[in-house]
């Protein structure tokens, strides 16, 4: 055959010239970083770079093989979208009522303890971030800012309270109490905590609260200054609601964390608190049936983030089948694994109420405080909104179980 013979020409330098495009540079480090950033792996990416080995792996890891955590993720991953065609999508509303009050997107951020050992501004960070997304935040027991300190940070924000139920109950009782003078309106129950889960990077790291100066720590702090910077020059880092720490995490939950408690105390709580219950940790459907019955206004079905049992049930693969059988009597909600925005869509239409994240805003927060939160919302969002209008769904309302299918309940299957 002939080849084809193309004519070509010296090219014009005024052609030339509208190729070359370049980016405005941007000055500041933290901007430029966090703009650079489209997925919430990208902040992971940046916050692994940016922190000390121990904080990071608290964060990232999971307990003993992990597989807890990666069957999560696997989940959404093994999942099929069903779109819906020439549906007119041009605008998006992803508002839900949740537990009486509006949120402007279906996601929170759920309870993440000693949160300034992974960024400064810790706390503060979550709540003025959640605040100025117009969703709600959860200050954990654990936390590093006290409930009063976050209330006076984001006093217009929608701010909830986790509990742990120590072996003091008067203490316990009491922290309820200030959160609620304080203005909380939500008193989150965390229940699956009996004894500390066997997190091995914690271990193998000599992860301790506060962090322990050591030959290993001050080589791994060389090419990490500003977060050591940060960690010298502000307040000591310590719990805001119990004394002085100075062991490993697991030794602390172990010594304070009651492995007694039972459904009667879950009674006594809700008697106790007049404000809206949620009851957190909730992995089978007989579980989730007698929480409601003790007066939990929604439960969160959880693995905890894949930190407690190994092996433990799938939050996304457990919830079409609670939905069933709780119904109209308490909302049910959902954590663990959610790193996309299409993750939270199709927990919504999978049968989830609303959806929580924990390590999704902390890479964001360890990638730049404040703003890196701010981001990694601004992501979420983008994707959620890119997701509904590829499915054909114009409100949160519009998702139903046929826009989702479990193609594979287990990664392993597939093979």
């Amino acid at each position: 055959m002939a080849s084809v013979k193309v004519r070509r020409r010296i090219p014009n330098p005024i052609d030339l010239l509208q190729l070359l495009k370049f980016r405005k540079p941007i000055i500041n480090g933290r901007k430029r970083r966090l703009s650079r950033a489209l997925t919430i792996y990208d902040l992971r990416s940046i916050a692994k770079r940016r922190t000390p080995q121990a904080p990071f792996d608290y964060t990232d890891g999971g307990a003993d093989s992990e597989s807890s955590l990666q069957r999560a993720r696997s989940a959404f991953e093994n999942l099929e979208f069903s779109p819906r065609i020439l549906r007119n999508v041009k605008e998006i509303d992803l508002t839900v009522n949740m537990l009486g009050k509006n949120s402007s997107m279906p996601i929170g951020i759920a309870p993440t303890g000693f949160t300034r050992m992974m960024q400064t501004e810790g706390e503060y960070a979550g709540a003025c971030a959640a605040r100025d997304a117009g969703i709600p935040y959860t200050l954990s027991t654990m936390g590093t800012r006290s409930i009063e300190d976050v209330a006076r940070a984001a006093p217009d924000g929608r701010n909830w309270f986790q509990l742990y139920m120590w072996k003091d109950r008067d203490r316990s009782m009491a922290l309820v109490d200030r959160a609620k003078k304080a203005g909380f309106d939500t008193l989150v129950l965390t229940v699956d905590v009996p004894v500390a889960g066997a997190r091995l990077r914690d271990v193998r790291n000599g992860m301790t609260i506060p962090p322990s100066v050591t030959s290993k720590t001050i080589l791994n702090a060389i090419p990490r200054p500003a977060w050591w910077l940060n960690f010298l020059t502000t307040d000591p880092l310590k719990f805001a609601s119990l004394d002085t720490w100075n062991g490993t995490v697991a030794e602390l939950l172990d010594s304070m964390f009651d492995p007694t408690v039972t459904y009667e105390d879950l009674k006594w709580i809700r008697s106790q608190w007049q404000g809206n219950l949620v009851v957190k940790g909730i992995q089978n459907v007989d579980d989730a049936i007698e929480s409601v019955k003790a007066g939990a206004d929604a439960i969160i079905l959880s693995n905890h983030g894949g930190r407690q049992l190994d092996r433990a049930p799938v939050p996304l693969h457990l919830l079409p089948e609670v939905v069933k059988a709780v119904g109209d009597k308490a909302e049910v909600h959902l954590d663990t694994g959610i790193m996309h925005g299409a993750d939270v869509v199709a927990a919504l239409a999978a049968g989830a109420k609303f959806t929580w994240i924990g390590r999704a805003y902390l890479y964001g927060l360890m990638a730049g405080g404040k703003p890196g939160v701010d981001r990694s919302l601004e992501i979420l969002k983008t994707q959620m909104v890119r997701t509904m209008k590829l499915l054909g769904a114009r409100s949160v309302s519009e998702l139903e179980p046929d826009h989702v299918r479990f193609i594979a309940r287990y990664q392993d299957n597939q093979r």
